[in-house]
């Protein structure tokens, strides 16, 4: 977001050469969807292109997918996703009715335009329900140390995700906090991209992956859009796979002084 085209195709090149292949763009990502389409059109048969709406009603998640296929010029997304899913009413039960943007998205993968539905969401109560409701492939969940700390945030919908059978995509591997301490908001000029303060020490983002990569079933961990904090979470990547999950204490001793952005 906000890169110009040469930068987005040298970070697309970047992240293929280090082996990286699935890739999450959605509308409200401002210019990233014109810009990612490009940049991926050279890999676009070896990658896994993922993408959201936030509308709940059909005609809107249609609009939407449509024209994230032309901006992403490719004929079908391999994962397609009900956005920020938090408020039960507003939007599980939304989507869900008759004629609401599930209706479209299932219609469109019987078309062949979707492989795979998938929800993201930022409550634990929307996740549960949009389970029990329907057979998603995927959930895309804050998977973050502070948040388990601070109250097990991601529990009880990765232990029903598993149970399912659903594919685990984690957000949030490397927030620290929310913008709200005097030192956090100095820092937040820096970090335009992120709406949360991220960690930018190497060993704090490496304790952030080395938590959420070691939760069992998580396939995916995506980092901050800051071309900075991506690739510092890309040299930390291996390091953080070789290492074993983090221990209660050790995870209290990171988070025990930070604010997580869910709780």
């Amino acid at each position: 977001m906000g890169a110009g085209q040469s930068d987005a195709n040298n970070l697309v090149a970047e992240a293929m050469e280090r082996g990286i292949n699935y890739y999450d763009v959605a509308p409200s990502y401002g210019d990233a969807e014109e810009r990612l389409g490009p940049a991926l059109a050279p890999y676009r048969n070896e990658v896994f292109l993922a993408c959201k709406t936030e509308h709940r009603d059909g005609t809107g998640a249609r609009a939407h997918l449509e024209q994230s296929l032309r901006n992403l010029q490719t004929d079908h997304f391999d994962l397609y996703q009900l956005h920020a899913l938090t408020d039960l009413e507003k939007d599980v039960d939304a989507v869900l009715k008759p004629g609401g943007a599930l209706d479209a998205l299932s219609r469109a993968r019987d078309e062949g335009l979707i492989r795979y539905l998938g929800f993201s969401a930022h409550s634990s109560q929307a996740a549960l329900r949009a389970m029990e409701a329907f057979p998603f492939d995927t959930i895309l969940y804050p998977i973050n140390l502070a948040a388990h700390v601070h109250g097990s945030f991601e529990t009880a919908p990765l232990q029903e995700a598993r149970k399912r059978g659903l594919g685990i995509l984690a957000l949030k591997a490397l927030a620290r906090g929310a913008w709200d301490t005097p030192s956090a908001i100095a820092d937040k000029a820096d970090y335009p991209k992120c709406w949360y303060e991220p960690f930018t020490r190497r060993e704090d983002a490496l304790q952030g992956l080395r938590f959420t990569l070691g939760q069992p079933g998580v396939t995916a961990a995506l980092p901050p859009g800051h071309d900075g904090l991506w690739r510092m979470a890309l040299e930390l990547l291996d390091e953080a796979l070789a290492l074993e999950p983090p221990s209660e204490e050790e995870l209290r001793h990171y988070a025990d002084q930070l604010k997580p952005v869910f709780s």
